[in-house]
């Protein structure tokens, strides 16, 4: 049994997520999380709100509300709605907590009495309408390496390239939009990661199985112009974790809080803390995960993230750890991801555009979405969500293949031979073919799985559904039952255990529908399939069923038009 901590990029507090956020890192981090446990080993999956900086407390200005009463109120949204989508969190934390300010505090202090940390005197962007110092990421304007016009100050989302305020062409306050801009100064402090290009990028280097994408990126910031730079670690705000604190190696820093980007990635360890509060567990339960000198050298540590997340994950986080000089676990894999684009456009929580967690909910139950995002999952290249695509994937993959088979099996039986699994007949050469075809498909999906190729998974996953129905097709057991009743028994007996089967490997990515057909079964045994034909025989004879509701309802041309019109806009 392995031991494997997954973490998934934490999502801001200021607004439910669209659809793109959630493929993007908390959806395929469940799939992974969900498939590990089904195989027998040990997962830790964490992942908390990010709940600091200048985000957080316009979007507490905007809800009329103090900005902790806002995160408080916003964290229960999302949390819920991460267990509407079924997130099988074993911690969902808040970056805000107690655990996170001493941690971050603690971060900092070592690192500066390593002297890794600076004291930087800088010009900072001051806008005169807003009467407030701006973070780079609240000051917009047009990107000078690709020329999108929505650049923020710190990182233009549209190329990834990281920028200072300054290099923006017609900059702008992202909060009142106004160019009355002033460069005033302000002392702040740096990570000097810099001092560290040389350890990370042999760090990078010796990751052989990292995707191209993550190592890319990582490389592109080490090398690329001047190479890997400081990076202010502090900003002139109020809400976050306090930079003057008793036992700092620095003084003169009050009424400024770390960066966002300093703490959130802290977070991870303090929410498996917090986890083990909430448990009543002492720090043993939790720094066996995160520390190599407690029992965590032999975890493998996982990261699932979009790709603007990259760079803070590849560097600046690990040269937080690094440069502790303490023990900490270090991320031995990052799966990241593409963008998910909008019919034609992008996905944009600060735009409104496009569909949200909460909204696609009222629409239809999770598992619709599930299927549809992680199939078409933005792994190799960005992928793009259309009504028209969503329909037919649901329609043909969901309703046709998966559910048919369920819905035809069950209905048969009941009519010919009551609800219970019948007995009498043998297997032949159909079912030992499809014995030896699934034996081929569920160990390449264990395969795909394992390398966390969530498009390949999905893929081979229909692909065993498929299987399902071309024995069916072929054994008839509707036609079978007028001339030999021994011998339709036999197939739907193997059916009924096929469908038992398909949980089992569907409840990564369909958890409320493969938990419906394992009910529908009277069966709780969850166990991952070895010996395939073994597991098609698990349900014996007289063993006892029920039809269920239909898994899937097909989604009518008239329902995708209306869904095409709600969403066409943007969200108020």
């Amino acid at each position: 049994m392995a031991r494997i901590l997954i973490t998934s990029a934490l999502p801001y507090i200021n607004g439910i997520k669209h659809l793109g956020n959630l493929v993007g890192s908390q959806l395929p981090a469940d799939l992974y999380a969900r498939y590990m446990r089904a195989r027998g080993h040990e997962v830790m999956f964490i992942c908390a709100t990010d709940e600091h900086g200048t985000p957080a407390e316009i979007a507490a200005a905007k809800a009329g509300k103090p900005v902790d009463e806002y995160c408080a109120e916003m964290h229960e949204v999302q949390a819920g709605l991460a267990r509407g989508f079924a997130m099988s969190f074993d911690h969902f934390g808040r970056s805000s907590s107690q655990r996170n300010h001493v941690l971050t505090q603690h971060m900092a202090k070592t690192l500066g009495e390593a002297g890794l940390i600076s004291e930087v005197s800088e010009e900072q962007v001051y806008s005169v309408a807003d009467g407030r110092f701006l973070p780079d990421r609240y000051i917009e304007g047009t990107c000078p390496n690709c020329g999108y016009e929505r650049a923020r100050g710190d990182q233009c989302e549209n190329c990834t390239k990281q920028l200072d305020p300054t290099d923006l062409i017609n900059p702008r306050s992202a909060i009142s939009g106004s160019t009355d801009l002033e460069v005033r100064e302000t002392k702040h402090l740096f990570l000097r990661q810099s001092t560290l290009r040389d350890t990370l990028d042999e760090w990078i280097d010796s990751q052989t199985g990292w995707p191209v994408l993550t190592t890319s990126i990582a490389k592109k910031w080490l090398h690329d112009g001047d190479g890997l730079q400081d990076r202010g670690i502090t900003r002139d705000l109020h809400w976050g974790v306090p930079a003057q604190f008793e036992g700092a190696p620095w003084s003169g820093m009050e009424g400024k809080v770390f960066y966002v980007w300093f703490d959130a990635p802290i977070e991870y360890i303090a929410a498996t803390a917090e986890w083990a509060d909430a448990q009543g567990l002492d720090d043993s339960a939790w720094e066996r995960w995160w520390r190599t000198d407690k029992g965590a050298d032999d975890v493998r540590y996982v990261e699932f993230m979009g790709k603007d997340n990259v760079p803070f994950h590849t560097l600046s986080f690990p040269a937080t750890l690094i440069g502790s000089g303490e023990p900490w676990k270090l991320v031995d894999y990052i799966k990241s991801f593409n963008y998910l684009n909008y019919d034609g456009g992008q996905f944009s929580t600060s735009q409104g555009r496009g569909v949200f967690m909460d909204q696609a909910l009222t629409i239809l139950p999770a598992d619709y979405w599930r299927w549809w995002l992680l199939s078409h999952a933005p792994e190799s290249s960005d992928s793009e969500f259309t009504w028209e695509n969503f329909q037919a994937s649901v329609n043909k993959d969901l309703a046709d293949v998966l559910g048919n088979l369920v819905s035809r099996v069950t209905k048969f039986c009941r009519s010919k031979f009551g609800e219970v699994v019948p007995g009498g007949g043998a297997w032949g050469p159909g079912e030992a073919a499809l014995i030896a075809a699934l034996s081929t498909r569920i160990r390449a999906y264990e395969g795909h799985m394992e390398a966390m190729e969530v498009r390949k998974s999905a893929g081979e996953l229909r692909a065993i559904w498929v299987l399902g129905n071309e024995y069916l097709q072929e054994a008839a057991p509707w036609s079978t039952f007028k001339t030999d009743p021994e011998q339709a028994a036999a197939q739907i007996r193997l059916a009924l255990n096929l469908i038992r089967l398909y949980a089992v490997l569907s409840q990564p990515f369909i958890p409320e529908a493969a938990a419906r057909m394992m009910a529908s079964m009277h069966c709780e045994d969850w166990s991952w399939p070895g010996d395939i034909g073994a597991a098609l025989a698990l349900l014996p004879e007289g063993h006892g069923f029920e039809v269920p509701e239909v898994l899937f309802a097909k989604i009518t041309d008239e329902e995708r038009a209306d869904y095409a019109a709600r969403f066409s806009g943007v969200r108020d």
